[in-house]
């Protein structure tokens, strides 16, 4: 870890005002990110904000939305969201083998067009920068343009948090090994 990440005593108020605001929501605890987001107060409180309105407020259930925040984290090779979204995917219901899939970098068999056209456009966005034409108004179809945003969003907070957990060196709780070589 390159940063020390500070306990609530040692907060400014504004950084206490953002981590008690965080840990009142619907995480029920400060996410590993918004640590490192506290050296800029601002960005922590509306950061932290948009994660928790991707994360629990979007059209998806947790076993598609965590096919975009997945699919993110092996594009970053982020281990440590990576670690948590697993999880969470798991709890969520998603089949094991999906996880194995976008794991090892192969396309998943999905049951369900919407998590196949959710991962499609997790990986476009990752890997081409877009959207073909084609993509997009299949997304539009499928997933609806509500969807579509929200997935584009979900690609969007969970590359920032990839990106800070990546820089900050965040490692996997004591006794945990990465899956992500």
């Amino acid at each position: 870890m390159r940063l020390k990440l500070l306990s609530p005593g040692e907060m400014t108020p504004e950084q206490k005002q953002t981590h008690d605001e965080a840990i009142a929501g619907k995480r029920g605890s400060a996410p590993a990110p918004m640590m490192a987001w506290l050296a800029s107060p601002a960005v922590a409180r509306h950061a932290t904000r948009l994660g928790e309105e991707l994360r629990f407020n979007t059209m998806f259930p947790a076993k598609l939305s965590e096919i975009a925040i997945l699919v993110t984290a092996r594009h970053f090779t982020a281990h440590y969201e990576w670690f948590a979204h697993k999880r969470l995917a798991l709890k969520g219901g998603m089949d094991p083998k999906i996880i194995e899939a976008i794991r090892d970098r192969r396309t998943p068999v999905f049951d369900d067009p919407k998590g196949k056209t959710i991962y499609e456009v997790a990986k476009s966005l990752h890997e081409g920068h877009g959207l073909s034409k084609t993509l997009y108004d299949e997304a539009v179809q499928v997933l609806t343009e509500r969807g579509l945003v929200e997935v584009i969003g979900l690609c969007g907070y969970y590359t920032l948090v990839s990106f800070t957990l990546n820089s900050f060196e965040f490692g996997l709780p004591d006794g945990e090994v990465s899956d992500l070589s």
